[in-house]
C-alpha cells in the first residue's frame, strides 16, 4: 500500500494544502495543554517551507455544531504554537474558504504557513460537500494527507477535497506514511509467531478485529473488561463485573473460531468497589465472587501474557488490561507494557488507551510504533479499506 510522500514531489513555488490533525486539547483559557499533535505533523510541514513550498494546513478541533462564532473551537491557538515551534510567523484565516482564507492564501509567499480556520465551522466538512471541496482544492497546487487519525473517515477535507484537485498530485506526509508502513504492512506480512493482545471494555468495539485478527494471528489475548463476557461465555461466574450480555453468544462463537488461538485470562484482580481502597482479590478467572468486580487480569495471567509476548516476533496491543489509571489494577497493563519493551518483536500500540498507558508507564521510545490515530488504528486492524488512503498516488 506504498504511497507517494511528500518528500517525492517538487513543492519549491507552489502551494501544498495539508490536511493535518491538530484535535489538540484546549483549557479554559484557550491554552494549549499537550502540543503533541502539532510536533508530529513539523516534518511533514518543515519539507514543504524548508524547500520553497507555500504550505496551507487544514484541521478540525472538537465537535462544533457547525458555529463559526465559538471561540473554544478555533484553531487560532495552533497558529501561535506552531509559530513557536517554527521559530517564525505563521498566518492564520477567520474561515475555511471565505474572504479572508483567499485574501491570506493570496498573499502567501514561498516558505510560509497559513493555518485555515476549523474545517468543521463548516458544514460542507461533515457531509463531504463537493462545493465546500471544490473551493478547498482551488486554493492548491498538491495535496497532502498527514492526518492519520481522520483517515478512516470519508470528511470533504479527506475525501472530496483529493478527488477535486485530480490531475494534481496527492501524497502523504510522514505521519501517514509510516503508520500505513506499520499497520497494514507489517499486517499483511508479519514476522512470526505474530501476537495481538486486545483489551478494552467492550467485546463489540472489537468484534471485528478479533475475527481478523484470528484469521492472520498466531495468538491473540484477551485482557480489559471484555474478558468477562468471554468468562461468562464459558459459564464463569463474573459477579459485579462489566459484561456485555448481548455479546455472550458472539463470545461463544470466538471462542470456538479461536480455538488454541484465543488466550484468555487464567486469574482476575477484583475489587469490591471502583476505587483504589476497596477491598481487593485474586480469584481464578469465572470464580469472582457476588459484590466483587473484576479489575484487571490477575498476576498469573500477567506472568502468561509476558511469556507468549517474549516468543513473538510481530506484537499488535490495542486496549488495556485493567483500569490502568488507578494502581494497583494498573498492574497487568505495567507487565504486558514491560514485556513488550523487552522484546525484539516489532512492536506496535494502537492509538487511544494503549497509546496513554505507554506514554505514561515511560515505554513509547522502546516500542517500534505507537499510533496516532485510535479509530483510525482499529479499523485498519479490521482490515477496513481508506478511501482518504487508496485515492492518493501509489509510490
Amino acid at each position: 500500500m506504498a504511497k507517494k510522500t511528500i518528500e517525492n514531489v517538487d513543492v519549491a513555488g507552489k502551494t501544498v494544502l495539508m490536511r493535518v490533525d491538530f484535535n489538540v486539547p484546549l483549557d479554559d483559557d484557550l491554552n494549549i495543554t499537550d502540543d503533541r499533535r502539532v510536533r508530529m505533523a513539523l516534518p511533514s510541514i518543515k519539507s514543504v517551507i524548508d524547500r520553497g513550498g507555500r504550505l496551507i494546513l487544514m484541521s478540525h478541533l472538537g465537535r462544533p455544531k457547525g458555529d463559526a462564532g465559538d471561540a473554544k473551537f478555533s484553531l487560532k491557538p495552533t497558529a501561535a504554537c506552531l509559530g513557536k515551534l517554527l521559530d517564525q510567523d505563521v498566518a492564520f484565516a477567520t474561515d475555511t474558504v471565505g474572504d479572508d482564507a483567499k485574501a491570506k492564501v493570496a498573499a502567501l509567499e514561498d516558505g510560509q504557513v497559513l493555518i485555515l480556520e476549523n474545517l468543521r465551522f463548516n458544514d460542507g466538512e461533515k457531509k463531504g460537500d463537493a462545493a465546500f471541496a471544490g473551493a478547498l482544492a482551488a486554493f492548491a497546487d498538491i495535496y497532502c494527507n498527514d492526518a492519520f487519525g481522520t483517515c478512516h473517515r470519508t470528511d470533504a477535507s479527506m475525501v472530496a477535497v483529493p478527488e477535486a484537485m485530480d490531475g494534481k498530485p496527492k501524497v502523504v506526509g510522514f505521519l501517514v506514511s509510516k503508520e500505513i508502513q506499520y499497520l497494514s504492512d507489517a499486517i499483511a506480512n508479519p514476522q512470526r509467531p505474530f501476537v495481538a493482545i486486545l483489551g478494552g471494555a467492550k467485546v463489540s468495539d472489537k468484534i471485528n478485529v478479533i475475527n481478523n485478527l484470528l484469521g492472520i494471528c498466531d495468538k491473540v489475548l484477551i485482557g480489559g473488561a471484555m474478558a468477562y463476557t468471554f468468562s461468562l461465555a464459558q459459564g464463569g461466574q463474573v459477579g459485579d463485573s462489566l459484561v456485555e450480555k448481548d455479546k455472550v453468544e458472539l463470545a461463544k462463537e470466538l471462542i470456538a473460531k479461536g480455538g488454541d488461538k484465543l488466550m484468555l485470562p487464567v486469574d482476575t484482580h477484583c475489587g469490591d468497589d471502583f476505587n483504589s481502597n476497596c477491598n481487593k482479590q485474586v480469584v481464578k478467572a469465572g470464580e469472582i465472587p457476588d459484590g466483587f468486580e473484576g479489575l484487571d487480569i490477575g498476576p498469573e495471567s500477567a506472568k502468561l501474557f509476558a511469556e507468549t509476548v517474549k516468543s513473538a516476533k510481530t506484537v499488535v496491543w490495542n486496549g488495556p488490561m485493567g483500569v490502568f489509571e488507578m494502581p494497583p489494577f494498573d498492574e497487568g497493563t505495567k507487565a504486558v507494557a514491560q514485556a513488550i519493551a523487552d522484546s525484539d518483536a516489532t512492536s506496535i500500540i494502537g492509538g487511544g488507551d494503549s497509546a496513554a498507558a505507554i506514554q505514561q508507564l515511560g515505554f513509547a521510545d522502546q516500542v517500534s510504533h505507537v499510533s496516532t490515530g485510535g479509530g483510525a488504528s482499529l479499523a485498519m486492524l479490521e482490515g477496513q479499506e481508506f478511501a482518504a488512503v487508496n485515492l492518493l498516488d501509489e509510490a
